[in-house]
């Protein structure tokens, strides 16, 4: 069967020319997809009854299913757990601003970095999510909101690693920016990675997507522990891929960093930062570190963050200080998915007992 929505424009070019039919029913058929509220091919009026019966018996629009949902009390943060056809769980969250939302996706079902710092590097890799599942987060959110916070900004945040999941990531990208699929500007997807240096290189070549990079240590030997990746590309060549980014002028390259209470904001490490981003177009996010269950470190003072903010502007970067967001429904990434996993571990337990 057929995942229409996993297809870009000119794949579904190719399908339906392979069909006999006019490369313009490509067209109509792509814009329909991506229509909020589509479930059925006989609701596309403006194609021939034959192709809609032919689409229907040879494919099908793959629609998510909602396994969960919170919303913030302090600031409005939504979060969703999407079911995957095959059960796997992905979040997606919608984060309000002053004057627009910013919509983080997944684009694998758990992570296979295992950073340290992450719920989802504990949940271990499942799966590479489809394009249709990738952009179905996105048509998904815009069918349960209203249209007055749809989200503007579209940022690969979530659960996985999107360049380990390179191909159906940029196909997702190609669809999502369309003016035929949702038209989001370029300028407002923004793709984000721990290091996978072969694929940064290739990502400015293949879209006009932003790149954020998770940096989070200023030394191999601290970016060691954290995050595994950088065993296999260090800094050096991380920089060096950053420097071959290919992106339009007057953009920047975000930089992502974790601030771990004690861990590392010092001065020193600000020296070292100023000497590692030389050159690059950049600016920093800093965010502190949002504790969770399980996991080790803790959130930084405020003095410690605003010190650490301070030493960087005196290096003359803008370093911004990002308020961590949905503290109240556990907004970090993995943490509805663990609260659902759970369930259903323990859900499976009761039926079994009961069975017994």
């Amino acid at each position: 069967m057929i995942d229409y929505r996993s297809k870009t424009l000119d794949e579904l070019e190719q399908l339906i020319r392979s069909w006999g039919e006019a490369a313009f029913r490509a067209k109509q058929l792509f814009k329909w997809l991506w229509k909020p509220g589509l479930s059925d091919f006989h609701d596309i009026t403006d194609l021939p009854k034959a192709l809609r019966e032919r689409l229907a018996l040879e494919g099908f629009l793959y629609r998510l299913d909602m396994a969960g949902m919170a919303a913030s009390r302090s600031d409005n943060t939504c979060k969703w757990a999407f079911r995957l056809f095959d059960g796997k769980i992905i979040e997606t969250v919608l984060i309000p601003g002053s004057n627009h939302t910013t919509l983080c996706v997944s684009s694998q079902a758990g992570c296979a970095m295992g950073c340290r710092f992450c719920k989802t590097g504990t949940m271990g890799f499942s799966r590479n999510l489809l394009p249709s599942e990738i952009v179905g987060q996105v048509l998904s959110v815009m069918e349960q909101t209203e249209q007055e916070i749809w989200p503007r900004n579209l940022v690969f945040m979530g659960m996985g690693e999107p360049l380990a999941n390179f191909e159906n990531v940029v196909s997702a990208i190609k669809i999502l920016t369309h003016q035929l699929g949702l038209n989001f500007s370029t300028r407002r997807v923004t793709v984000s990675t721990c290091g996978l240096v072969p694929e940064i290189v290739r990502l400015g070549r293949t879209t006009s997507a932003g790149l954020a990079i998770s940096l989070h240590a200023t030394t191999d030997e601290l970016r060691n522990r954290l995050m595994p990746v950088n065993k296999r590309y260090p800094l050096k060549q991380l920089m060096e891929a950053c420097r071959k980014f290919e992106m339009p002028r007057r953009r920047r390259i975000t930089f992502e960093y974790i601030v771990l209470g004690g861990i590392n904001h010092s001065r020193q490490d600000a020296k070292r930062m100023a000497r590692l981003l030389n050159g690059i177009p950049s600016k920093i996010n800093l965010i502190p570190y949002n504790k969770v269950n399980g996991i080790s470190f803790r959130e930084p003072t405020n003095q410690e963050l605003h010190s650490f903010q301070e030493h960087l502007a005196k290096k003359g970067f803008t370093a911004i200080i990002r308020k961590s967001r949905g503290k109240d429904i556990e907004a970090a990434c993995g943490q509805l998915w663990s609260k659902i996993n759970k369930k259903i571990v323990n859900d499976k337990k009761l039926s079994m007992a009961i069975l017994d």
